[in-house]
């Protein structure tokens, strides 16, 4: 019977790693989509990712997927597979009693409908007329409120938001968002308010001199390599190219990162090729012995946002690392740079500002943008507001939120491409990474000595280390609410985050 039950087991695996390179595949074509891919193959793009969703869905949900998980699951043996084997096998069968589920024809038409809206929204964006976006967006949400309700009922969530919410971060729902959101908002208004009324806060807007497009390139590269992600070798498994909206994809030994170059403002490239090698570090370095198993990915998209905003803030934000850093960057920019001071500089790419943009956003306002998203999409799955009312809805909570005016539906409403993607209940997990990365943090200073000293020198691979064999290593071997008390020993918890900036602030701000 053991034996009988391992062979089940590796057929099970061999057809999760057809699936798994299949998944593979579709992301680098939608990498294509967003980097290479001219404007005329839109709807020849639809068919064929329509095309690829379909097969992902027929693996999925294939009788012989089925008649195996069946066969583990009433094996006298099945109680003493070990951790592995088991994690593996639960996460094959929720795959597989979700996908089963929903029809085909619903699975290939919201994938076909996401490539449409993507494409209105790139023209509503560049025309500030949401008009051009409504209808697809409305066809988009519909379809993803059907998707929802058959999942409800197939994760067992109490509503079909939560059914979303658990596609990105696993057995969490609005009961725990909201509380720890309400934890973030109270934390961050007190802070800001202390911020803004310090006596010197004015002064500490500093004006953004212009660097070329060619220069902030290989700034980037610098960034990538400081930070460990090779880009440039032989051996390399990396490649930073530009798109619109900065993003990460890949697998492993093929993880690519995009970012957007402004040549009259060159911080911004900065802040995302920090961020997006975060995510990277994270999808190379979990455990290479379980590649195209279901544990050899990330445990949420949370713990991906907490790699990139620990590596964009907590480390690419502070003072130790361009102590390191900033002399090289004002060599590749000289001599355009070269009175800028390590503190002008900090207060630049630090400083607290209120902006329209969640992207451009400072460390201590950005949570208060996917607040805002937050409860809007909360509010749009539980029909108590329409898409035609979306403009307004998030216009109001700007001004109420952030004091901010919006002047147009390009920086409002349209700015971000989630919605358009279909990426539903997917903001959480940025405010939620940031409560995470503070967690994280505070566990690595414990475990790892002189932290600040070791990246002041520029000297990253203990720290690099420790966060492979405590975080990235374990893949989804855990969920995420187990692993994050793991690292910490604590559930989910905000203050770490909050104490984190009150004391860097505090000093960047003298109050």
């Amino acid at each position: 019977m053991l034996k009988s039950i391992n062979l089940s087991y590796k057929k099970l695996l061999n057809k999760t790693k057809d699936l798994i390179i299949l998944q593979t595949v579709q992301s680098i074509i939608q990498w294509d989509m967003e980097t290479m891919m001219p404007p005329k193959a839109v709807e020849q793009r639809s068919y064929q990712l329509a095309l690829l969703s379909r097969m992902e869905h027929k693996i999925s949900t294939s009788p012989e997927m089925g008649r195996l998980i069946n066969e583990i699951k009433s094996n006298a043996n099945y109680e003493i597979l070990d951790q592995i084997k088991k994690r593996n096998f639960q996460l094959i069968k929720k795959n597989y009693e979700e996908q089963t589920q929903l029809p085909e024809n619903l699975v290939s038409e919201t994938t076909r409908q996401q490539v449409l809206t993507v494409n209105s929204w790139k023209k509503a964006k560049a025309s500030k007329d949401y008009s051009r976006l409504k209808p697809d967006l409305d066809k988009l949400i519909d379809l993803n409120k059907k998707v929802a309700e058959i999942l409800m009922k197939v994760k067992k969530t109490s509503t079909p938001y939560n059914a979303l919410i658990d596609n990105y971060e696993p057995k969490t729902n609005t009961q725990t968002i909201s509380k720890v959101f309400a934890q973030l908002q109270s934390g961050i208004k007190k802070l800001l308010i202390k911020i803004q009324d310090c006596p010197g806060y004015k002064n500490k807007q500093i004006s953004k001199i212009q660097i070329p497009v060619e220069k902030q390139r290989k700034i980037a590269q610098l960034i990538a390599k400081s930070l460990g992600y090779d880009v440039v070798s032989t051996n390399s498994g990396g490649r930073i190219d530009e798109t619109e909206h900065p993003f990460t994809t890949g697998y492993y030994d093929d993880v690519r990162i995009t970012t957007h170059f402004h040549p009259n403002n060159y911080i911004s490239a900065i802040l995302s090729v920090l961020h997006e090698t975060g995510h990277a570090l994270y999808e190379q370095n979990i455990n290479q012995e379980w590649k195209y198993q279901p544990i050899g990915s990330i445990s949420s998209y949370g713990f991906h946002e907490s790699q990139s905003r620990l590596y964009e803030n907590i480390i690419g934000r502070s003072q130790e690392f361009w102590n390191h850093l900033l002399p090289r960057l004002k060599k590749i920019t000289s001599p355009l740079l070269d009175d800028l001071s390590l503190d002008q500089f900090l207060i630049l790419i630090n400083q607290v500002k209120p902006s329209k943009i969640r992207i451009e956003a400072d460390e201590v306002t950005y949570n208060l943008h996917i607040i805002i998203r937050y409860q809007i999409e909360k509010a749009l799955f539980e029909n108590e507001i329409d898409v035609s009312e979306l403009p307004e809805v998030w216009n109001q909570k700007y001004e109420d939120l952030l004091g901010l005016k919006i002047e147009n539906d390009s920086e409002g409403i349209m700015q971000d491409t989630h919605w358009a993607s279909g990426y539903y209940g997917y903001f959480p997990s940025y405010a939620i990474g940031n409560v995470y990365s503070g967690q994280i943090f505070q566990a690595l200073n414990l475990n790892v000595g002189k932290v600040k000293a070791q990246i002041k020198e520029g000297k990253l691979k203990e720290v690099n280390l420790w966060l492979k064999q405590n975080v990235h290593y374990f893949g989804s071997l855990y969920e995420p609410n187990e692993l994050i008390e793991k690292i910490s020993g604590e559930k989910i918890n905000a203050q770490p985050y909050i104490k984190y900036l009150q004391e860097k602030y505090k000093k960047l701000y003298c109050f």
